[in-house]
């Protein structure tokens, strides 16, 4: 004859609990690698609009054969946003990049009806007032064309 215990399956208490406790340390590391990977992801895109507006600046000037201006909306800060401008009005604005610190950046980058800037500048762009892996460079020669990279010890 079978007994009762026979019958019984499943798992005891301190076997889910061990379970729950490894599945909380496996979430906790996690969390934090895909922290560091929005933040990453936050200062591409950053990046990509910096370089994307300075890009459609460039391209104006040399088809409207006049100057063109990129300007930020606050005076001291590029992450407020910006707008290009010509003789003719706005050509485009960009909103604010939200958790983005810029520190570097001239007053105003101007492209000629050559299409080359009036003066070399650089950006610097990261996710913190504080130098982090995550910081992004954009640097703007003579010859107009920006150029994104990553910075070497917080610096462009």
């Amino acid at each position: 004859m079978k007994t009762l215990r026979q019958f019984e399956s499943g798992f005891t208490l301190p076997e889910l609990l061990v379970v729950v406790v490894v599945l909380g340390i496996l979430a906790s590391v996690g969390a934090s690698g895909f922290q560091s990977l929005i933040q990453s992801q936050q200062a591409k895109n950053a990046s990509f609009e910096i370089f994307s507006s300075l890009n459609l600046a460039r391209s104006e000037a040399i088809k409207r054969n006049d100057s063109v201006t990129l300007t930020p909306t606050d005076a001291s800060n590029w992450g407020k946003g910006w707008a290009i401008t010509s003789a003719a009005g706005v050509i485009k604005s960009q909103s604010e990049l939200k958790k983005i610190v810029i520190s570097q950046g001239a007053a105003s980058v101007v492209y000629a009806p050559t299409g080359r800037a009036t003066t070399a500048t650089s950006f610097l762009l990261d996710v913190s007032a504080n130098p982090t892996a995550n910081a992004r460079c954009i640097k703007i020669e003579l010859s107009g064309m920006p150029r994104v990279y990553k910075p070497v010890n917080g610096t462009c």
